[in-house]
């Protein structure tokens, strides 16, 4: 494979998942294009030489259906030659769109790829696009489909990992979010969408005391899904802040090799993906990291910066305990838990923000590992370029 970079990676601000949400009167299409006009206004007329637009997106149904990478290709005016694909791997869409770019580039398939991912909750809610798969009964309960923040509550009770440590992460990522909300650099990538600036879902008042007072959330939905579950109960135990606020959002990475005409960011080290046991949702990410470090020959301890999607506080905790990373170098300006998950965009969004933080320390390498529901995971390991 030639060596493929990332010439560039931009996001918006996330917006509240309701009706007066700072995004929430965009169509999808509409925050894709911004993204593409932000990375012409960066990159150029090496834009021009993208020959594929993949997007990430979770729910395709509604203004989100009929292949949102096409809509989007169409109503941002890109040549017609250009090839688009809509994918949906969960939760780490956004980062699979990237891969495939990746993989299109390293191949020979294409000189440049843009790559990314948009979900508008606001609009299109999580399961509204009414899958069969959600509610039937005559698969084994092992591969029926369980909600993620059950799957969240019972890894957590298989772990033992309790409310001290899910609050102590909780916490981290609205203090860092806060911080880097009044950090430039980290927030260099960013590009402001409409009136919605910043960061629309952190709460900067968030405290020990008022995350200990919080009641578990999820306990209920254990009954509607017995079936599923096999009939085993376990305690409930996140609640609201420690899942990620529901939101809009959209990013979008330049993939490339060389020669394009543009200065690259990044240079990709690795990437991998891998499937995960239904039963331990939320653990493939791991699997997916471990993967990606031994296709680099790195270890954790030499990765200088690390975006690891929180995709409920027990995912954190648990990379957190287990791996040991230094735990200053994870999610350095905040986390899914603080910030939102808008979900098939994620992967693409922690892609543009791995970027801003390897630049903030100057630092050298950088990795980013998603997870999602029912075995779902992806990871990169980039080099950051001068």
């Amino acid at each position: 494979m030639t060596d493929v970079f990332l010439f560039d990676a931009v996001r918006t601000p996330r917006g509240k998942a309701r009706l007066d949400g700072g995004l929430a009167n965009l169509s999808p299409q509409e925050l894709v294009r911004t993204q593409i006009e932000a990375l012409k206004d960066r990159k150029g007329s090496a834009i021009e030489r993208a020959e594929a637009l993949l997007l990430g997106c979770v729910t395709q149904s509604g203004v989100q259906g009929a292949n949102i990478a096409l809509i989007s290709k169409l109503h941002s005016g890109l040549d017609d030659s250009v090839a688009a694909h809509t994918i949906n791997n969960y939760c780490a869409s956004g980062l699979s769109a990237i891969g495939q770019a990746i993989a299109m580039v390293g191949s020979g398939q294409a000189n440049a790829v843009l790559a990314g991912g948009v979900e508008m909750m606001s609009q299109t809610p999580f399961m509204s696009d009414k899958a069969s798969y959600y509610s039937d009964e005559s698969l084994p309960p092992r591969a029926r489909y369980i909600p993620p923040v059950l799957a969240a509550d019972r890894l957590a009770n298989a772990e033992g990992l309790g409310r001290l440590a899910l609050d102590a992460v909780a916490l981290v990522s609205q203090q860092r979010a806060t911080a880097a909300e009044h950090d430039p650099q980290l927030q260099h990538s960013r590009i402001a969408v409409g009136k919605l600036a910043g960061e629309e879902c952190i709460r900067p008042t968030t405290t020990a005391e008022s995350l200990a007072a919080a009641a578990p959330a999820f306990g209920a939905l254990q009954a509607d899904f017995a079936g599923a579950l096999g009939g085993a109960g376990f305690e409930p135990i996140h609640t609201l802040a420690h899942a990620p606020p529901v939101c809009d959002g959209a990013a979008l990475a330049l993939v490339g090799g060389s020669g394009i005409g543009a200065n690259p960011r990044a240079r990709v080290l690795a990437y991998a993906e891998s499937g995960g046991d239904p039963e331990a949702s939320f653990t493939a990410g791991l699997a997916a990291m471990d993967k990606a470090l031994a296709r680099a020959g790195l270890s954790l301890n030499q990765i200088d910066r690390i975006e690891f999607m929180e995709a409920f506080a027990v995912t954190i905790a648990k990379f957190l305990r287990d791996r040991e990373p230094h735990p200053e170098r994870v999610n350095v300006a905040g986390g899914h838990l603080a910030k939102g998950h808008p979900m098939g965009a994620s992967g693409a969004i922690l892609t543009s923000t791995l970027l801003d933080t390897l630049d903030a320390a100057k630092a050298s390498l950088g990795l980013i590992v998603t997870t999602g529901a029912t075995g779902v995971g992806a990871a990169m390991i980039v080099e950051r370029l001068n």
